[in-house]
């Protein structure tokens, strides 16, 4: 798990309808071949298209993994997509990273937070960087 602030982990989940699917199939595949000089080549995972729910994501998703130091870049090319997006820290309240300590980009989408991990918990510290759901 990283240590400093600067490699905080953090989570953005990009959210889209059928009709905005392509849009987000489209930046998926942009995320996942960046060149090596790009400001996000430093994102350490890009998962997969989630057309189902998964976790407290009952809208059709996909998630990046990204440390702290690229929240910036992440959060300006993300409000360019268009899509609905929420970005939040992974710490041990899995539910403040999902509510009052993450940050929407557009319409919040509903969650499902009965399914999240209880204080002092965090599943998602644990794929950090390697899996999504």
């Amino acid at each position: 798990m990283p240590s400093t602030v600067g490699d905080a982990p953090y989570h953005a989940h990009v959210y889209y309808s059928a009709a905005e699917r392509a849009t987000a199939a489209s930046l998926q595949a942009r995320l996942r071949t960046l060149p090596p000089d790009h400001a996000l080549a430093g994102l350490l995972f890009v998962g997969e298209l989630r057309d189902r729910k998964a976790g407290p994501h009952i809208t059709a998703q996909f998630e990046i993994h990204f440390g702290a130091q690229l929240l910036a870049e992440v959060e300006s090319e993300l409000s360019r997509s268009g899509l609905r997006v929420l970005i939040h820290p992974l710490t041990l309240d899995d539910l403040g990273d999902h509510t009052y300590l993450g940050r929407w980009i557009g319409p919040p989408v509903e969650l499902d937070l009965t399914v999240l991990d209880p204080p002092g918990v965090n599943q998602g510290l644990a794929r950090f960087g390697k899996t999504d759901f």
